[in-house]
Formats: C-alpha cells, structure tokens, sequence
C-alpha cells in the first residue's frame, strides 16, 4: 500500500499560471525541462522537474523534455540516456519526441545573420583574455570592441568563413550589439557564436560553430511555443538579454521567463563539474555511487520516486535563497519506507548460537508479518538447533542498562522463543566464535512465568538463511558546508571516510533468497536497505542501506 504523497500546496508560480489562464492570455500552459547534457541529474534539479512537469500536468499542459547541447567537447550521449532515464523514474512524461536545441541550429543560424544584416551582431577578433578586459567589471564600464564598427558586408563575410572551418577555436566570436556601458554585464555585447572544431552527438561534424546558452534558450522557447519559462535564479539577470532576442528576432512567440530560489542542500555538493572530478578521480565509484548526490545515485541507494517528489513539494517553490537540511530528505524517505517497505531480519555480523536443549533435527516454520500495520502477508522463518544473531547482540561485560544478551541472562528472539546464554566458546585468540544457549520452550507467543524479559534481538536460521553482502553508506562529506573547507583546503578533504563500509558474509533470513532489484526492505533494528541495482545476482544479493531507523548522525 503507497503512502499518499504531500497535497500540492500554492506558490507564486501556481498563481502566476492560474492567473494567466483566468485572463485568456494562454489557453495551454507549455513548459520545459532543458538540462545540459554534460553530466548526469543531481537533487537540485529534481526540484526544477517535479516544478516544470507538475505545473503541467496540474494545469492539463504540456511539458517539454529539451537537451541545451551547444557544447558537444562537455557532451555524451550516456549523460542523454541517464537524463531520459531519471525523468521517466522520477514519474514523469514529457510531450511528444525528447527534444535537442541541435534541432534548431539552422534557425538559429539564419536569425544570427538576420542579426548582423540589421546591424546588430558583429565578428570579433579578440581573444577570450582580452574579451574579459574589454568587458569591464560590476563598477566599471566595459569598452567597446575595436572590430565592432565593421561593416556588414565584412561581418556577413566572417561569419560565412567561421561557418565553413577557416579559423581555428578561439580565433573569432560572433557577439551581439547592445551596450558595452550596461550595468548588466549580460548586455555587454554578448557572445552569440563560438567556434569549436567538436564531434556534435546529434549533428555530427556539420557544424564548427556552436550557439551560445543565452543565444540559444530563448529562441528554442520560443520555436517550441513555451509559455512559462521556468529557470533558477543565477539565470535573473540574464532575462533583461532573454528579452532582447526575442525582440529583435522575428520569432513564433514570445515567452516569458520565470525565476525561483534552486536547492541547496547541506551535506552536499551539486556542482556537476565537482561531482565530475568525484567519478574522474575515483572517489566515488561512479555517477550512480549511493553516496553521490545525483538521482541515478539515490535511486541505487533505495530512495523511492515518491519520497524524493514529497521532498521538493514540502520545501516548497519561492524566490528565497537558503539552504535546505538534508534531515528533511532522510525524513521524506523513511517516512515512506516506514509504510511501504516489508520487515525482514538481517545479521551483519553473524555470530553462530546453538540452542543446546532443542531437538536435533526439528524444525518450526514461525510465521511473521511482513509488515506491522500494512497487509502484506507473512513471511515463514524456520526455526531450529542452530541459528545467528549479531555479535554485538552479545556482551560478556555489559555495560548498565544493557537490553541484550549477557552471560546467564536471557533475551527474545523476534517473534519466536526466549532463550538464555549458557556458555561462550572462545578460539585460542580468545574471540567468541560461539554461544551455547537455552530455550524456553514456553515462550512462543506470550511470556516466561514469574520473569520479565526486557530485550527483543533479531536472528536468522543458520540453516536457510542467505549469505549476502552489506554496504552500510552515509553521508558523502562530514561537513555541512563541503565547499568550505579548513586550512583553504578544497571540497575533497570534507569527505566522510566512513561515508562506506563494505560488510561480507552477511546472513538474510531466507525470504531474501528471490529479493529483486531495487526490492526495499525494513532490516529490523538495523535501518532500511534496497537490494543494489547493479551487484546482486540471484541467491548472492547486496544490499545497500538507505538511511538508518532514526536520525543518528554526530552521535
């Protein structure tokens, strides 16, 4: 049974979208979700998907699924597949064919030279050194181009020979002709075309001129009939030069750009370009590693679609910037898990018992719930002579208040008998390799007579039981800030080097035999767990844990 997921709430987008279709202004909403394809999708864009794919649906539009791919030496077609593949996990369907800005570079081509004919764009020889020294700072007014005067016949020229592969990378730009002197350093004679001798994922090698993000995003809107276009805030001062191409270009429509506060999140790096040198550099083993903090990641993890767009609606959509506590995350994912994810026992650290007054060979079938509240049926756990349960379940030397199992003392096997510690044999190190115990066997279902029992502990038939391994995966990074880092240090040394630890010969209680991929599980008393995506093979299962019971970090 699935947890419903949080109510919509109202936000300023919501309204700005239900004011739009009271006033008539559009009879369709059309959004769209543009990501680079240059690496693969991280929580901070979940928020910006479940934003552009929720407004649409909500209002009965369309959203559109469009790769910004103007820079083919970042861009991979893997990174493609990864992206189509999180947006269709995560819930969602765009309309029609994925879409490529690639689709439109012969527009985009054909309005740049418009551009230059009507005066407006022109061929730069500046390198992109002297670019940035023309182009002046916050306080100070940038200068003029020495090639801005040419004239549009030389322009036309230029361009046509960058279109055709005369001048190497760098050598030229085509730039728009605004105003040198903007105190919006976008509108300082922005870069429209650069020249990039690159292998184009989609085009191939027909072009060596690439558009510009800014030259390219308002004009794919506008091509594709986007009405509200929805984008974070770093991309607010950039608006004022949104507007200026669809003004000064002779375009289908003209939509409207929007912005909203991105995520950030403690605990947690975002930037693409450092989650990059995590993969390049082996820090992580891969973009889909459980502790990276792209989807693909999470998914492996064990997060569910469900919890991870709970997440983005309790958060909430504003133009406020913050930093949201990762907390709020882990709360999203055991809230759903705590309903929807059955119970099961796993020892980490199996340490063998023998039950010495039980009968050799015999063996019960206990039926346990597979959830406490929820039907889900039950699931059978054979019980017998020889068993497992965790070894820190056992203490010689308890401290006070200790609820386990001590020497004489007794203790609950979850849903089966009480038994007690008799004896503890020992290798010649002096490690306990074994407990002789005892049972009550008057103890299944109800109490012993004149004792009270305090603990409950979890174990596993050692007969039957699934040999496994677990990886027990926290936070990535140690410190709530990863960017700041002491001593003037970089992200790196903020990594937690207990953000993984790798148990083997782990025991499953043998329901987890046919555990499939992606199959979530309550490990009572040890946390929630998925079985991995990638590693699991049948009858050799890994399981990955998710999030622990409660929130237990720093502790």
């Amino acid at each position: 049974m699935s947890k419903p997921e949080t109510p919509a709430a109202s936000n300023f987008l919501r309204q700005i979208v239900q004011a739009d279709l009271d006033a008539g202004k559009h009879t369709k909403i059309v959004t769209r979700f543009p990501p680079e394809p240059n690496g693969y999708l991280h929580i901070g864009h979940a928020k910006s998907i479940c934003l552009n794919f929720g407004l649409a649906k909500e209002f009965g539009g369309d959203c559109h699924l469009r790769f910004d791919d103007t820079n083919p030496a970042k861009e991979d077609q893997e990174y493609i597949d990864a992206i189509e593949s999180d947006v269709t996990w995560l819930g969602f369907q765009w309309a029609g064919e994925v879409r490529y800005a690639s689709n439109y570079f012969d527009q985009l081509h054909a309005w740049a030279v418009e551009l230059i004919k009507a005066g407006k764009a022109f061929v730069c020889d500046l390198s992109p050194e002297e670019a940035r020294e023309f182009r002046g700072s916050l306080t100070e007014p940038g200068k003029n181009s020495p090639f801005r005067d040419r004239s549009v016949e030389e322009n036309l020229d230029l361009f046509a020979r960058m279109k055709a592969g005369e001048f190497p990378d760098g050598a030229r730009s085509l730039r728009a002709k605004i105003d040198m002197t903007s105190p919006n350093m976008n509108l300082r004679d922005p870069i429209l075309y650069r020249i990039r001798h690159a292998n184009h994922h989609q085009t191939g090698d027909k072009w060596c001129i690439y558009p510009s993000y800014d030259f390219t995003h308002g004009q794919s809107d506008a091509i594709e009939g986007i009405t509200h276009s929805i984008c974070t805030l770093e991309f607010e001062d950039h608006r004022p030069l949104y507007e200026w191409f669809l003004a000064n270009l002779p375009v289908p429509a003209e939509p409207r750009q929007y912005e909203f506060s991105r995520l950030n999140l403690n605990y947690t790096i975002t930037s693409k370009r450092k989650l990059k040198q995590l993969v390049d550099e082996g820090h992580v083993s891969g973009w889909d590693d459980p502790r990276m903090s792209t989807l693909s990641g999470y998914r492996r993890r064990g997060y569910t679609p469900e919890s991870i767009r709970n997440f983005c609606e309790m958060i909430g959509v504003n133009r406020a910037s913050g930093v949201v506590d990762i907390g709020m995350l882990e709360f999203s994912i055991r809230d759903h898990l705590d309903a929807t994810a059955p119970r099961a026992m796993c020892v980490l650290r199996p340490l063998k018992v023998v039950i010495t007054n039980y009968p050799e060979g015999q063996v019960e079938n206990l039926e346990l719930p597979r959830h406490p509240k929820e039907d889900m049926g039950v699931r059978v756990l054979p019980f017998a002579r020889e068993l497992y349960i965790d070894r820190e379940d056992f203490m010689e030397e308890p401290p006070k208040g200790y609820k386990r199992l001590e020497p004489n003392g007794e203790v609950r096997l979850r849903g089966s008998y009480v038994i007690r510690a008799d004896e503890a044999i020992k290798d010649d190190d002096g490690n306990i390799v074994e407990l002789r115990c005892s049972y009550d066997p008057d103890t299944l279902g109800k109490n012993p007579e004149g004792r009270k029992v305090k603990g409950v502990i979890h174990w596993v038939p050692a007969e039957g039981s699934v040999e496994c391994e677990v990886r027990l995966y926290d936070r990535l990074f140690r410190s709530a800030n990863p960017e700041k880092s002491e001593e003037g240090g970089s992200f790196l040394d903020n990594i937690n080097p207990g953000s993984l630890q790798v148990l083997s010969g782990c025991r499953a209680e043998p329901s987890l035999a046919q555990a499939q991929p992606e199959d979530r599980f309550q490990f009572e008393r040890e946390g929630y767990f998925c079985t991995d995506l990638k590693d699991s093979q049948p009858g050799k299962p890994v399981f990955n844990r998710t999030v622990t019971l409660r929130d237990s970090w720093g502790q």
